[in-house]
C-alpha cells in the first residue's frame, strides 16, 4: 500500500512506495481457514472428502500469508461450503462423482487409518469420536474400540497415556459400529460386555 505522495507548488515529488509489513492473516481470516480445516478433516476421515478442496485451502494460506486476506477468506468460506456439501452428500446416502485419478499412487497410499489420537485426562471412547477433528460423530466410537481392542479391555474404560489408532470410517463399516453404539444395551464399568464381544467378532 503507497503510503505517501508530497507535493509542492513548485514542483512535484514522489515519495518511494514504502509498503506496509506484511502482517499474515488476520485473526478472522484465520477462524475462517481454522474452520474450513476442521470441517474438511470431518469430510475426509468420513470417506467424503472432495480432492479439490485441499487445494482449496492451501490457496487461502497462501493468500493469508500473502496478507490478500479477503481472498483468502472467501476461499476458506468456499472449502468449509464444499466440505459440508460433502459431508451432507455422504449422510444423505448419494453417489457422490469422484474424479479419475492415479488409481496405482492411490493404492499404494491407501491406509486403513486417519492418524492417531493420545488419550488425555476425562476422555472416553464417545466423546473421542465426538470429535470434529476425528469423525463429529460420537455414536462412531466402536470404530476405534475395533481398530484398538488389544489394549481396552472394556470400552468403557481408557486410560490416560494410551494411544489409539483413528481407522477411516468405510460404509459397511460405518453402519455397523454406528448400529452397535444404539443398540448395544446396558454396560458395567470394568467389564466386557457380551455385546461388545459380538461386534468385534464381526
Amino acid at each position: 500500500m503507497i503510503v505517501g505522495c508530497q507535493q509542492s507548488s513548485d514542483e512535484m515529488t514522489t515519495a518511494e512506495p514504502m509498503d506496509e509489513e506484511c502482517q499474515g492473516a488476520t485473526p478472522e481470516v484465520r477462524n475462517a481457514i481454522y474452520a474450513a480445516k476442521l470441517k474438511n478433516a470431518r469430510a475426509r476421515n468420513l470417506g467424503a472428502e472432495w480432492e479439490e478442496n485441499a487445494k482449496i485451502i492451501e490457496e487461502a494460506e497462501q493468500a493469508a500469508a500473502d496478507c490478500e486476506n479477503v481472498r483468502a477468506k472467501i476461499l476458506a468460506n468456499k472449502a468449509e461450503d464444499a466440505a459440508a456439501e460433502a459431508i451432507a452428500a455422504l449422510q444423505g446416502g448419494e453417489t457422490m462423482a469422484v474424479e479419475e485419478t492415479d488409481t496405482t499412487s492411490t493404492e499404494m497410499d491407501e491406509s486403513p487409518y486417519i492418524g492417531g489420537y493420545l488419550v488425555v485426562s476425562g476422555d472416553n471412547l464417545w466423546n473421542i469420536s465426538g470429535q470434529d477433528t476425528i469423525y463429529g460423530d460420537p455414536y462412531m466410537w466402536p470404530l476405534i474400540y475395533k481398530a484398538n481392542s488389544g489394549q481396552i479391555k472394556d470400552a468403557d474404560l481408557i486410560y490416560p497415556g494410551q494411544y489409539f489408532y483413528i481407522p477411516k470410517a468405510k460404509g459397511a463399516e460405518r453402519g455397523a459400529a454406528i448400529a452397535h453404539a444404539k443398540n448395544r444395551g446396558a454396560w458395567t464399568l470394568g467389564e466386557t460386555e457380551a455385546s461388545d464381544l459380538d461386534y468385534l467378532s464381526q
